[in-house]
C-alpha cells in the first residue's frame, strides 16, 4: 500500500493512503491483522482518508513502514463488524453534532427571519408541550422547567434566546445519549466474547460448514475443538471433551462435557471435539446479561446516583421560585428568565451516571467486572475486609508434606489408603493426596466399598469390612466418634507445623494424618499491605486450618485478627457478626461454601479461581488472579466517589454564581443558557475520562 508520513514520533506513526487505499469494510481487517505482530501494540484505520495509525514497541519504526508497504487491504479477510462498534458510535455522534450546528447557524444566515421566527416557535410548541405534559403526570421536572424558560422567551418575542436554548438542549441530549452509548459499547466491548466465524456441524455424512458468527442462529449446532474459545451458551449433543471454564465459572481445573452438558460462551476446550446446540448467541449470553443488569438495574445504582437523582428532581421547584421571587422584586421579565435558564438538576442528572458507568468501564479494561455502581460505592466506604484463606489468600494448590503414621499402619500405608480414598474427589486438598502418592511410587488399587463424599467435611466407606473415614478432625472426631488421644494429637501438632492436618481412621480408630501445606499467593503479604495503605485496617481471615496454622499464615501475611477451625456454614455468622458491630464488610471468597458470607456482606468479591456459585453471588468478579487487584478496586472506587463530590461542589458553585449574575441583570437569558449548557456538556465531558488508580 502506498502511503505517506503525516506523524511521526517515537512509538507511534501515522501514514495515509488517501481516500481510495482502502474500503470501510477493510478497517477492522487491518487492524486485526496488525495486531496480530507482537511489535504493535495498537493499531486505527480510517478509510474516509486511507489512515493508518500504529502504535508500536521501542525500536520497531521500520518494521511498521514496512508493514504498511507490504499491506495490502484488499487481499485481507473480511472481519464481522463487532455489535458494539466504539468508531462507528464516534463516527454518528460527530456527523449529528456537525448537523445540529449547521442547522441552527445555516438556517439563521439563510432563511428569511419570518420563516426563521416560525420554525422556532414551532420547535418550542414541541418543549413546551413536553413540559405541560409532564406536569399533568404530577411532576415538577427538568422537562417542566425547559418548557417554562422557553415559553418565557417566545412569550417576550426573544427568538434569538429561545432558539439558542434550544440548540444547547439539543446538544446537551444528544451528548447524554453518546456518553451513555458509547460507554456501554465500550463495556460490552471489554467483556464481550469476539468470534467471527463458526463450524456449523453436518448431519450424517455432510462436512461441517464455516460459516459468519451473523448467520449462526438458536438452535444450530456447531463443532467446537480443542484450543477454541466457546462463542454461545448452549447444550453439548455429541461429542466429548475438558472444558476450561475459568472465565466464567473459576473453577482452574477442564471439566469433563459431554452430551446433556451445559457450556457457556467465553470457556475454553482443552482436549477434545463437541458439538453444541446453540441456546443464546452472543447478544444474550451469560456475560451479555451481566452488561445488561450494570446497564440497566435500578437494584444496583449507586446510593449517591440514586440521590443525585432524587436531589436534581426536587431542586426543580426552587428554580421556579427563584423566578416568582425575582420577577415580584424586580419587576423585570428578562432577569426573571435568566433565572429559569439556569437549573441544577441537568448537570447533576448526567454527570453522576456518566461518572458510575465510566468506573465500570475502566474496570473491565482491568478484567475486573463489577456488577453495579453501589458495590464501588460499597468499597469506598467499607472499614473492613474478610478473606477466606484456602484458595483465596493461596493458590488453592495444596501439596503433601509429610506423612504422620499411628498405630499399626506405616507412612505408606496410611497413604495407600488415604490416596485410594481421594481419588474418586477432585478437590484441591484430595489432588494433594494422590499426587504425593504418585510422586512416592505408591500403588493405590481400589480396595473398598462405594464411597461417601460429605461436602466440606470428608469421605466414609468401607475398606476390607471396616468402616474408614478420612477428612476434618471435627468430622473424624465429632460426626465419627472417632477417638483422639492426647498423645496422638500432642505427636500430631508438633510434627505439623503450619499444615493442615487431614485426619484418617479406619475400624474405629486413628491410623495416621497426612499434613498438607497451601502455601499463600506471592503477592497475598503485597496487597494486604496496599488494602491497609487504603485505609481497611480491620483484615479478617476465616479458615478451617487449625489455630497454629491460621497463626502462621497471618502473621506472615500481616493479617489483623484470623478465625480458625471455622466451619463453612459459620463464615456467613462471621459477617454478620462485624456488621452488627457496626463496620462496612468486603469479603472475598472462592467456594461454594463462601456464598452465604458472599451475600451477607456489604460487598463482596471473587477470584478467578473461585467456584461458579461463588462468583455468581459476588459482586465483584477479578478475572485475572492477582489479590493486589482488590487494592485497585479501592482505589477506583475513591477515586470515584472524589469525581462525583467534586462534580457536586462544581455544579453547585457554578450554577448559583449563574443564577446571581441573571437574576442582578448581569447576564442575558442567552449568556445564562449558554454558561449553563456549556458547562454541563464539560462536566460529563470530564466525568468520561478515566480515573487515577495507580498504584501509590
Amino acid at each position: 500500500m502506498r502511503a505517506k508520513i503525516v506523524y511521526d514520533a517515537p512509538g507511534r506513526i501515522r501514514l495515509r493512503g488517501g481516500a481510495d487505499a482502502f474500503e470501510k469494510s477493510a478497517e477492522a481487517a487491518i487492524e486485526q491483522y496488525a495486531l496480530k505482530n507482537e511489535w504493535v501494540l495498537d493499531c486505527e484505520a480510517h478509510c474516509e482518508n486511507g489512515g493508518i495509525l500504529l502504535t508500536y514497541k521501542k525500536g520497531c519504526r521500520e518494521k511498521a513502514l514496512q508493514f504498511v508497504r507490504e499491506l495490502v487491504p484488499a487481499a485481507l479477510e473480511p472481519v464481522s463488524p463487532s455489535g458494539c462498534d466504539v468508531k462507528e458510535i464516534d463516527r454518528t455522534f460527530k456527523s449529528d453534532l456537525i448537523k445540529l450546528i449547521a442547522d441552527r447557524y445555516v438556517k439563521k444566515a439563510l432563511l428569511p427571519s419570518p420563516i426563521s421566527k416560525a420554525l422556532i416557535i414551532y420547535s418550542g410548541l414541541k418543549y413546551i408541550a413536553r413540559g405541560i405534559s409532564t406536569l399533568f403526570d404530577g411532576k415538577l421536572t427538568v422537562e417542566v422547567l425547559d418548557g417554562a424558560s422557553i415559553g418565557a422567551c417566545l412569550a417576550q418575542k426573544n427568538y434569538n434566546t429561545a432558539g439558542t436554548v434550544m440548540f444547547l438542549l439539543s446538544v446537551s441530549a444528544l451528548l447524554e445519549d453518546y456518553t451513555r452509548t458509547r460507554t456501554k459499547a465500550a463495556l460490552t466491548d471489554s467483556l464481550a466474547i469476539k468470534a467471527d466465524k463458526v463450524w456449523l456441524a453436518g448431519e450424517g455424512d455432510e462436512s461441517d460448514l464455516l460459516i459468519p458468527m451473523s448467520e449462526l442462529k438458536a438452535g444450530d449446532c456447531i463443532r467446537v475443538r480443542t484450543g477454541s474459545v466457546i462463542p454461545v451458551d448452549g447444550e453439548v449433543t455429541d461429542g466429548e471433551a475438558y472444558v476450561n471454564e475459568a472465565s466464567m465459572t473459576g473453577e482452574p481445573l477442564a471439566v469433563m462435557k459431554s452430551a446433556g452438558s451445559s457450556v457457556f460462551a467465553g470457556t475454553v476446550i482443552e482436549e477434545g471435539s463437541i458439538v453444541i446446540k446453540v441456546r443464546s448467541l452472543s447478544s444474550d449470553t451469560k456475560i451479555s446479561r451481566i452488561i445488561e443488569l450494570i446497564d440497566n438495574s435500578e437494584n444496583l445504582k449507586a446510593g449517591v446516583q440514586s440521590k443525585a437523582e432524587r436531589l436534581a428532581d426536587s431542586i426543580v421547584p426552587y428554580s421556579f421560585l427563584g423566578f416568582i421571587l425575582t420577577l415580584a422584586l424586580t419587576r423585570n421579565v428578562t432577569k426573571a428568565v435568566s433565572v429559569l435558564m439556569v437549573d441544577y438538576s441537568c448537570a447533576i442528572k448526567l454527570s453522576t451516571p456518566i461518572a458510575v458507568i465510566s468506573a465500570i468501564k475502566q474496570a473491565a479494561d482491568c478484567d475486573i467486572t463489577i456488577k453495579g455502581g453501589k458495590y464501588l460505592e460499597e468499597f469506598a466506604i467499607a472499614d473492613s475486609i474478610v478473606f477466606d484463606k484456602t484458595g483465596t489468600l493461596t493458590n488453592a494448590e495444596p501439596v503433601l508434606e509429610k506423612v504422620i503414621a499411628l498405630g499399626d499402619y506405616s507412612e505408606e500405608n496410611t497413604l495407600k489408603i488415604a490416596a485410594c480414598l481421594e481419588e474418586h474427589f477432585p478437590h484441591s486438598v484430595a489432588r494433594a493426596i494422590v499426587k504425593g502418592a504418585a510422586a512416592r511410587g505408591i500403588d493405590h488399587a481400589e480396595e473398598h466399598a462405594e464411597v461417601q463424599y460429605i461436602v466440606a467435611h470428608g469421605i466414609s466407606t468401607t475398606l476390607h469390612g471396616k468402616p474408614a473415614v478420612i477428612g476434618s478432625k471435627h468430622f473424624i472426631c465429632e460426626d465419627e466418634g472417632v477417638e483422639i488421644t492426647e498423645d496422638q494429637q500432642r505427636e500430631i501438632d508438633e510434627k505439623s507445623g503450619a499444615c493442615s492436618v487431614v485426619y484418617l481412621a479406619v475400624g474405629g480408630k486413628l491410623t495416621g494424618a497426612l499434613c498438607i501445606s497451601d502455601p499463600p499467593r506471592a503477592e497475598a503479604k503485597r496487597a494486604i499491605e496496599l488494602l491497609k495503605e487504603s485505609g481497611i485496617e480491620n483484615i479478617v481471615m476465616l479458615t478451617g486450618d487449625s489455630a497454629k496454622a491460621a497463626e502462621i499464615t497471618a502473621e506472615k501475611l500481616g493479617i489483623t485478627s484470623y478465625r480458625a477451625q471455622v466451619l463453612p456454614e459459620d463464615k456467613h455468622s462471621w459477617v454478620e457478626r462485624l456488621k452488627e458491630e457496626g463496620h462496612r464488610v468486603i469479603m472475598v471468597g472462592d467456594g461454594i461454601n463462601d456464598a452465604p458470607a458472599l451475600a451477607a456482606a456489604n460487598v463482596s468479591a471473587a477470584m478467578s479461581d473461585a467456584s461458579d456459585i461463588a462468583r455468581e453471588t459476588a459482586d465483584i468478579t477479578l478475572r485475572g488472579a492477582d489479590l493486589t487487584e482488590l487494592a485497585r478496586i479501592r482505589r477506583l472506587s475513591e477515586a470515584l466517589m472524589a469525581r462525583i463530590n467534586s462534580n457536586y461542589r462544581f455544579i453547585l458553585w457554578f450554577n448559583s454564581v449563574l443564577l446571581a449574575c441573571g437574576a442582578l441583570g448581569l447576564l442575558a437569558p442567552s449568556w445564562s443558557a449558554l454558561l449553563h449548557n456549556a458547562s454541563t456538556m464539560a462536566i460529563c465531558a470530564k466525568s468520561m475520562t478515566p480515573l487515577k488508580d495507580s498504584e501509590k
